[in-house]
């Protein structure tokens, strides 16, 4: 299980002023890696998740919204999905 030190550490955030924003973001991106893959995050998660999750919740840190506004408004890539694939178990009920 991913902790706040964890996600500062990957964002490279060294101040406590965003400690709760990033914890609400960590825990949005595992709620959203855990309803894709159908499978729990624990300490015996594999590391790409890890890795998808913390990038997710990079993504979500950096990027307040679902698009970038500027010259161009363009839907941000989501290049962890290709890190959760092999991990996700399909159900169609």
């Amino acid at each position: 299980m991913l902790t706040l030190s964890d996600a500062k550490s990957h964002l490279n955030v060294t101040f406590d002023a965003d400690d709760s924003l990033i914890q609400a973001k960590l825990d949005a991106a595992t709620a959203w890696v855990e309803a894709y893959t159908g499978a729990q995050v624990t300490e015996n998660t594999a590391p790409p998740v890890n890795q998808a999750i913390l990038m997710l919740t990079a993504h979500l840190y950096a990027n307040r919204e679902a698009t970038l506004i500027g010259v161009s408004s363009e839907v941000l890539p989501y290049g962890f999905l290709a890190l959760l694939d092999p991990y996700r178990s399909f159900y169609f009920g």
